[in-house]
C-alpha cells in the first residue's frame, strides 16, 4: 500500500508540476532557514555545558547600590577566592582568573603579542574539563614557570612539532615549559584563552592587588554536592565587608555557570534576561517563518481542491475509506517534505560561511552525528504533518454525490480560512521589515551621535614591553619627526569607560550621594591629541605646570553632580589623602556604549597610572607613510615587541556590532518572509487566472481591457494585503518601542517607518500578482472561450 501511495503521490507532484515546485520552493528555503537557526540556537544554549561538573561550577558577582539601584558585576577582588575556600567547607575547589592579552610570546624566531591568555590558579584546569591533547603532569600549573597552551598557539609557535615540554620566552625575561596543550576551544564557552600561566608568576611580576576595594578579576568555585545554593549565599554575602572592614564595599553572590551565557544581564541586582532574550525571539521568527511556508502548503492544496474532489468522489466510490485517503494525501505531503527538506540540506551547506559571518560563530552541520541525522528526519516529519494534515482531512471530507454530480464548489466566504492565512502571512513579514527599520534606524542615531572627540587620524598603542619606560623619547621622536601633531598617555582607548568609583569627597557633598564617578587618566594634552571640546580654564599640562601632577579636568555631567557654580580651581579628594585640583571643564562625551547617558567623568593627571599611548597623526601625509615611520621609532624604543596599534574610529565602529547583527538577522528574516508569502501568492494567483478564464475571456469579448481585467483580479489579493498591514502596524509599533526600552539613547519612531513598510510590501505583491494576472488578462478570449 505504501508503494502505491508513493507512486500516485509522485504523479500527482508530476502532473502539478508549477504548484510542486512552488510547494517545495517555499518549504524548502523555510526549512533551510530553520535548519541555519536551529545550529546557531544549539550552540547558544549549549555553552560551556560540556564541563563534567557543570551542576556545581559558580562564578562569583558582587552586588553594590548605586544612585539606589542595585548593580551586578562580574569582576571580584584578588583575595576573595582563597578567603571563600579558607572560610568556608562547602567549597571543594576556587580559582582565580585574571584576563591579559599584553604579554610577548617568543618561540625561536617566532614573536607574538595580543594574543588572550590568562594567569590562573592550579585548580582552574581541574574544575573545568577543557579537552587536553597531551600533557607532562596531573597538575600542569603547579610549577611557577609552567605554561599550558592551545593547540592553535602551539601550531603559531611550534608548527607541527609536539609542543610539549618546549620553552617559550615571556616578555624577554622570563621561559617558561609547555606541560600541557588543549585542544581548540569550542565555540561555545564564555572563555577565550590560548595560553595559561600560574597565578604564582602574577605576583611574581607585581600585578597582585590584595586589596579588598579593587575588582579586577573573575573568580569561580566549585561546590560540594548536594550544597544549598539560596543558603549558602546568604553566608558568603557580607564576607569583603568583614575583611576589609567597610561597610559600604560590594556584597557577593554565586552565579550557576548554565545561566553565564543566556541571562547575564541584571536589573536592579536581579537577573533580567540577556542573550536568552534573543535566543527566544529567533527561535518565535524562525518557527513563523517555517509555518509561512506551510500555509503557502496549505493555501495551494485547498485551492486546488476542485481538481480534486472528482478524485476524491471516485475513490470513496470504488470503495476507499476516509482513513485511506488521509494516508494518500499525507504520503504527498511528506513526500513534498522530504524533497523540500533534502534540498533544504543543500543550502544550508551552501549558506553557512555566510551565516556564520553575520552571527560571528564559526558552526558547522555534524555529518557524522546520528543524533544530527535523526533530528534531521524528524524534522522533515513534523514539517511534512503540519503542512498536510489539514488539507488532508479537507479533501477526504468530500462527498461522494456532490462532487461527482458536479456541484461541488471550494469555500469561499467573506473571511475564509485561507483568507486568514495569507494575511497572517504578510502580518508578520510587515512586522519583520518594520523591525529591521527601526534597528537601522537606531543604529545609525547612535553612530551620528556627536561624540565630544575627533575620531579620525587617531590611533592608540597598550603599554607594552618598554613603551612606558620610554615614553617620553616615543611622543618626542613622533612630533620631531613630523609624524604627530599631538601624543599622549591615558588610562584606556578614549572610546572605553576605564573605570568607576564612589571614594571621591569634595566640599558640598551631599552625605547620601550614592552615585559613581567614571574615572580617567591623561598626560599632557590630552584636549589636543584626542580632541575634546574645552568648556572653561585649560588643558592639563605638565610640562608649563609642574603642579598638573595632580590637575583634574570634569565634563559637563561632573559639574552638575558635584554642584560646582565655579569649578575652576575646586579640590577634590580620594582616598582621604589625595587633593586633585580641577584645572579645566571639558563637553560631554561619549564614553563605552553610545546608546547610554553621559557618567560624571574626573579625568586626572599623571600622578595616575596609564595603560595607553593615544598619536593624532598629522593631517599633511597620508596615514599609511606616518604608520611605517612609527613603526620605527617604536621598533627603537621597544625591539623585542611589535607594532601593535588601533585605530579610535574601528573601535568605535564595533560598538555597534551587536545591534548590526540584530539588524542583519531581522532584516535576512523580512526577506524570507517576503519571499515566501510571495511564493504563495504567485500560486494562487496562477490559480485564480486559471479558475476564471473563461470569466476573463467573456470580460474582453465584451470589451474589457487588460488592465480592467489585471485591477479585478488582483483586488482581492490587495484587500488581504492591506488588512495585514493594518494589524501589524500597531503589533511592531510595541514590539519596537518595547526593544528601544533597553536604550537610555534612543531614536523616535516616525511615521515614514510604516509607510515606507506598506508601499513595499504592496509594490512587491503588485508585482507577483501582476505577473500572473496580466498574462491570463492578455490571452486571446477565442481561445478561453473554447477550452473546456
Amino acid at each position: 500500500m505504501i508503494r502505491n501511495h508513493l507512486k500516485i503521490a509522485w504523479r500527482s507532484l508530476l502532473s502539478t508540476k508549477r504548484f510542486s515546485i512552488i510547494n517545495i520552493s517555499g518549504l524548502a528555503v523555510g526549512m533551510a532557514a530553520a535548519g541555519l537557526v536551529f545550529l546557531w540556537l544549539q550552540n547558544e544554549i549549549s555553552f560551556d555545558k560540556f564541563h563534567e561538573n557543570k551542576d556545581r561550577l559558580y562564578e562569583v558577582r558582587g552586588l553594590t547600590a548605586v544612585d539606589g539601584t542595585k548593580i551586578v558585576i562580574n569582576q571580584t577582588e584578588q583575595p576573595l577566592g582563597p578567603a571563600l575556600k579558607k572560610d568556608f567547607g562547602e567549597i571543594e575547589s576556587a580559582a582565580r582568573l585574571a584576563d591579559v592579552s599584553s604579554l610577548l610570546l617568543t618561540a625561536g624566531d617566532k614573536r607574538f603579542t595580543g594574543i588572550n591568555g590568562g594567569f590562573v590558579d592550579p585548580a582552574f584546569l581541574r574544575m573545568f574539563s577543557f579537552p587536553v591533547v597531551g600533557t607532562t603532569s596531573t597538575a600542569p600549573l603547579k610549577q611557577i614557570n609552567s605554561i599550558v597552551i592551545t593547540e592553535g598557539l602551539a601550531e603559531k609557535l611550534f608548527g607541527k612539532e609536539d609542543a610539549l615540554n618546549k620553552v617559550i620566552k615571556i616578555d624577554s625575561v622570563d621561559y617558561f615549559q609547555v606541560t600541557a596543550v588543549l585542544k581548540h576551544l569550542p565555540s561555545n564557552t564564555r572563555f577565550d584563552f590560548e595560553y595559561l600561566l600560574p597565578w604564582d608568576y602574577l605576583r611574581k611580576i607585581g600585578w597582585n592587588n590584595d586589596s579588598w576595594l579593587s575588582n579586577n578579576i573573575s573568580t569561580f568555585v566549585l561546590l560540594k554536592p548536594n550544597t544549598n545554593v539560596t543558603t549558602f549565599n546568604d553566608k558568603i554575602a557580607g564576607i569583603a565587608r568583614r575583611y576589609s572592614g567597610n561597610p559600604e564595599v560590594w556584597t557577593h553572590f554565586l552565579f550557576p555557570l548554565e545561566q553565564w551565557h543566556l541571562y547575564a544581564e541584571f536589573k536592579d541586582g536581579k537577573p533580567s534576561g540577556g542573550r536568552i532574550t534573543v535566543v527566544r525571539l529567533f527561535t518565535v521568527v524562525v518557527i513563523l517563518i517555517l509555518l509561512i511556508a506551510c500555509i503557502n502548503f496549505i493555501n495551494l492544496s485547498t485551492a486546488k481542491s476542485e481538481k480534486r474532489a472528482k478524485e476524491v468522489g471516485v475513490r470513496k466510490v470504488a470503495g476507499a475509506g476516509k482513513g485511506m485517503l488521509i494516508s494518500q494525501f499525507m504520503t504527498e505531503a511528506l513526500l513534498m517534505s522530504f524533497i523540500a527538506g533534502t534540498i533544504a540540506l543543500a543550502i544550508v551547506h551552501q549558506a553557512l560561511p555566510y551565516f556564520n559571518g553575520l552571527v560571528n560563530v564559526p558552526l558547522s552541520i555534524p555529518y557524522g552525528s546520528t543524533g544530527f541525522w535523526v533530528s534531521a528526519l524528524g524534522f522533515i516529519l513534523i514539517t511534512g504533518v503540519l503542512a498536510g494534515s489539514y488539507p488532508a482531512f479537507y479533501l477526504s471530507a468530500f462527498k461522494p454525490v456532490s462532487v461527482l454530480k458536479g456541484g461541488f464548489r471550494g469555500r469561499e466566504g467573506r473571511l475564509s480560512p485561507r483568507k486568514v492565512l495569507v494575511i497572517f502571512q504578510f502580518t508578520f513579514a510587515v512586522i519583520l521589515i518594520i523591525s529591521t527599520i527601526v534597528i537601522r534606524n537606531q543604529i545609525r542615531y547612535a553612530q551620528e551621535r556627536e561624540t565630544g572627540y575627533s575620531r579620525s587620524n587617531l590611533i592608540n598603542v597598550n603599554f607594552e614591553g618598554d613603551i612606558a619606560k620610554n615614553y617620553d623619547l616615543i611622543r618626542h621622536d613622533l612630533i620631531s619627526e613630523g609624524i604627530a601633531a599631538s601624543v599622549t598617555k591615558t588610562m584606556s582607548a578614549i572610546t572605553e569607560r576605564g573605570s568607576n568609583t564612589w571614594g571621591l569627597e569634595w566640599e558640598g557633598k551631599p552625605t547620601n550621594f550614592e552615585g559613581t564617578i567614571a574615572l580617567f587618566s591623561a598626560d599632557a594634552n590630552l584636549v589636543k591629541t584626542v580632541g575634546l571640546q574645552l568648556k572653561e580654564g585649560r588643558d592639563i599640562d605638565i610640562h608649563r605646570y609642574p603642579t598638573d601632577s595632580f590637575a583634574v579636568l570634569l565634563n559637563e555631567t561632573a559639574v552638575k553632580v558635584m554642584g560646582f557654580k565655579d569649578p575652576i580651581g575646586q579640590l577634590i579628594r580620594q582616598s582621604g589623602n589625595v587633593n586633585w585640583k580641577v584645572v579645566g571643564v571639558v563637553k560631554d562625551y561619549v564614553i563605552g556604549s553610545s546608546y547610554g547617558t553621559v557618567p560624571p567623568v574626573v579625568i586626572e593627571g599623571p600622578a595616575s597610572w596609564f595603560n595607553t599611548l593615544h598619536i593624532r597623526f598629522n593631517t599633511s601625509g597620508s596615514v599609511a607613510e606616518y604608520l611605517k615611520k612609527a613603526e620605527v621609532i617604536f621598533n627603537r624604543y621597544n625591539p623585542g615587541y611589535p607594532f601593535n596599534y588601533q585605530f579610535t574610529d574601528q573601535q568605535y565602529a564595533k560598538l555597534f556590532d551587536a545591534e548590526q547583527r540584530t539588524q542583519a538577522l531581522a532584516g535576512l528574516s523580512a526577506a524570507l518572509a517576503i519571499f515566501i508569502s510571495c511564493l504563495g501568492l504567485l500560486g494562487l494567483s496562477a490559480y485564480v487566472a486559471e479558475r476564471r478564464v473563461k470569466e476573463i475571456g467573456v470580460r474582453k469579448a465584451l470589451g474589457a481591457s487588460v488592465l480592467n481585467i489585471t485591477g479585478l483580479l488582483t483586488f482581492d489579493f490587495m484587500k488581504l494585503v492591506v488588512a495585514a498591514i493594518v494589524v501589524a502596524i500597531p503589533i511592531g509599533w510595541l514590539a519596537m518601542n518595547a526593544w528601544l526600552e533597553h536604550f537610555e539613547y534612543k531614536v523616535a519612531i516616525n511615521g515614514f517607518v510604516f509607510v515606507f513598510a506598506a508601499l513595499l510590501v504592496i509594490s512587491i505583491t503588485l508585482l507577483t500578482v501582476s505577473y500572473e494576472v496580466i498574462r491570463a488578462a492578455m490571452v486571446n478570449p477565442v481561445k478561453s472561450l473554447k477550452r473546456e
